[in-house]
């Protein structure tokens, strides 16, 4: 199960809490975790140690994946998410185009196997708020089925509308 997903440390931030006998140090680690193929998820893992700290954000991102609807390898339409300060604007591309992002938004596109797609990160350059607005728009994400047709309702004839002056043969 391991091998399958793809793991991407996006921030590593030390953090220390004045306490009685002197300074408690800990690491907060933010992991993206994706199968390159529609499943991406986010964790945020906190510990003494970077390594237990990475441990527990990928344990918590394998946990809570989501599935992302991807058609032909970009995203079936455009979207734009505000999640607190972050705002994110996604736009599908043609294939060829790559993946045009920034790196909190990059990280997160291409472990969901996104593989063409425009993007712009407006708001805050926080990469933590990023990680989750984008991750925010790729939930909302909705499929198109473009081979829709709607049935035809027997019985039920199409309003006739009047005919113009030159087809009932009065002339003005």
């Amino acid at each position: 199960m391991d091998s399958e997903f793809s793991e991407k440390i996006v921030q590593v931030s030390r953090v220390s809490k004045k306490t009685k006998g002197g300074n408690k140090i800990g690491f907060s680690v933010l992991v993206v975790v994706g199968d390159r193929a529609g499943q991406v998820g986010v964790g945020l893992g906190k510990a003494p140690e970077v390594q237990s700290a990475i441990a527990k954000g990928v344990s918590y991102a394998k946990k809570h994946l989501i599935k992302v609807p991807l058609n032909e390898g970009t995203i079936p339409h455009e979207i734009y998410v505000k999640n607190g300060a972050a705002k994110i604007l996604l736009k599908p591309a043609y294939p060829g185009t790559g993946v045009i992002a920034g790196g909190a938004a990059r990280a997160v596109l291409e472990a969901a196997g996104v593989r063409d797609i425009l993007s712009k990160v407006l708001g805050t350059s926080n990469k933590a708020s990023n990680v989750y607005a984008t991750l925010e728009a790729l939930k909302q994400l909705r499929t198109v089925n473009r081979e829709f047709k709607p049935e035809e309702k027997e019985g039920k004839e199409e309003p006739k509308r009047p005919k113009a002056k030159k087809e009932a043969g009065i002339e003005a």
